[in-house]
């Protein structure tokens, strides 16, 4: 383990919506340091996502997705008297926000559609309305907490 903790960069904000979450979102996306195509397809599948759900911005809609995702407990395992343990424990924000990215992202790129940007969109939408399958690990995740409730106990 470090000596200290790392310390927190500080992100620019992206340049179209001026919000650093996009950045953090962008960054998690972005293959081989090529920042500008993944900031390229995040903003098609915004436009690709407000062209598909018409009662509100596409930005708006990313946000809502985003908490939709993002789960409040997750469990942990411990060893306990030689025994593993699966212990749910509650999330800290951020890594509530980046465990809620890195899950849509990845649900993201499962899909088949054509494009990474359409693949995006679709997973975003799905995710608003509370579908899809990034949505549906946050609610594994929360079941396997609660079926895992007896043991919250040994929470250090």
């Amino acid at each position: 383990m470090r000596k200290t903790r790392a310390k927190k960069r500080i992100l620019i904000p992206d340049p179209k919506f001026n919000d650093q979450l996009v950045t953090r979102f962008v960054n998690g996306m972005m293959y081989d340091g090529k920042k500008s195509t993944a900031l390229k397809i995040f903003y098609d599948a915004i436009d690709i996502v407000e062209r598909k759900v018409t009662e509100e911005p596409g930005i708006e809609t990313w946000r809502k997705a985003m908490n939709n995702v993002m789960p409040a407990v997750e469990v942990k395992a411990r060893r306990v008297g030689g025994a593993t343990f699966q212990i749910p424990t509650e999330i800290p924000q951020r890594r509530r926000v980046a465990v809620g990215m890195k899950w849509l992202i990845n649900y993201s790129r499962k899909r088949n559609e054509k494009s990474m940007a359409e693949k995006l969109a679709a997973e975003i939408v799905a995710a608003s309305k509370s579908e899809g399958a990034s949505v549906k690990k946050k609610e594994d995740t929360h079941k396997m907490a609660e079926a895992n409730k007896a043991f919250s106990h040994f929470r250090a």
